[in-house]
């Protein structure tokens, strides 16, 4: 078998992947999906800043609790 045997082969392979794709577990899923409204995408962006805010402030009181007692973790 030479190459483009070969490579006709991992070609046909990656064809046959792509055409499975959309019958598949995931296929359900992407026939659902659609583009989210710009009142969900901003609720989306809220929320998520938010988290971050949270988490970050979150780390932020934790890393002053462990720089005001000095010796603990040394």
């Amino acid at each position: 078998m030479d190459i483009v045997d070969k490579s006709w082969e991992v070609q046909k392979d990656i064809e046959d992947r792509t055409k499975r794709f959309g019958k598949g577990k995931y296929g359900r899923v992407l026939k659902m999906a659609r583009k989210p409204t710009n009142e969900e995408f901003i609720r989306v962006i809220e929320v998520t800043g938010l988290g971050l805010i949270l988490i970050g402030g979150l780390g932020f009181l934790i890393y002053l609790i462990w720089s005001s007692i000095p010796g603990l973790f040394s």
